[in-house]
């Protein structure tokens, strides 16, 4: 990490729990200045503030207090949630829910990232998506839906902001252990399957995300802007 990279501080939106507090931790103990944005307003590593992801306006004035204590070198969109919800039973408010949650807040952290990363003189944006992008799984049209669209602003992002040396990434884990799944993974049945149907198998690990979120931070060619780079172990490929 340059001393350019590390006076620069990183905002990690879900940062309480899962994936988001894993990257959090490492950003941290790798030497960046990391802000947590969260509804609980907590983090494992560097600094947490209250913050409805959803909400525009909190977004807005969220990034400009950080702003206002130092430049903003890269954002980690990984805010998200899922619920299986049958389609036939699936209403039009849980679908919008599930989109602004997973996709509509990934394009308003960015757009209200991107005067504070072009003061900065360039940055990073990675966002988490899925590898359910890219299959039909039942019961999860909306969060499929959701992470396809995470991959599409990414790739839009990428595009328009090259200019202006910002670099948009997105991350697409597989099946990933952390305390909000491990007593399902767990169980001897899913266990069983997983270890079948991933190439390596096992699922992912939260820190093994991180490391990957933290490696484009700090290392990424502009070559590789625009790219959904998929974690899951080989899974999608096996046939």
């Amino acid at each position: 990490m340059t001393a350019d990279q590390a006076a620069r501080q990183i905002v990690v939106t879900g940062a309480s729990a899962g994936i988001g507090a894993a990257i959090a931790t490492e950003l941290a103990a790798r030497g960046h200045g990391v802000v947590g944005l969260s509804r609980r307003g907590t983090t494992p590593a560097g600094r947490g503030m209250v913050c409805d992801i959803t909400d525009e306006t909190a977004i807005r004035a969220a990034l400009a207090e950080i702003a206002a204590s130092g430049p903003i070198g890269g954002l980690v969109n990984c805010a998200g949630a899922h619920n299986a919800i049958a389609s036939t039973s699936l209403t039009t408010e849980s679908w919008d829910a599930t989109m602004r949650l997973n996709a509509t807040s990934v394009l308003m952290a960015s757009r209200e990232a991107y005067p504070h990363l072009v003061s900065a003189g360039g940055g990073t944006i990675v966002n988490i998506g899925s590898f359910w992008d890219r299959l039909g799984i039942a019961g999860s049209v909306a969060y499929c839906a959701s992470k396809a669209a995470v991959g599409a602003i990414t790739r839009c992002l990428a595009v328009e902001w090259a200019k202006d040396k910002i670099l948009v990434f997105n991350v697409a884990p597989g099946f990933v252990e952390t305390e909000l799944n491990r007593e399902y993974l767990a169980r001897e049945k899913v266990r069983a399957w997983l270890e079948q149907r991933i190439p390596i198998g096992r699922p992912g690990q939260a820190d093994e995300v991180a490391r990957v979120v933290v490696s484009l931070m700090e290392t990424a060619t502009p070559l590789l802007a625009g790219e959904t780079i998929y974690l899951d172990g080989g899974q999608t490929i096996n046939q």
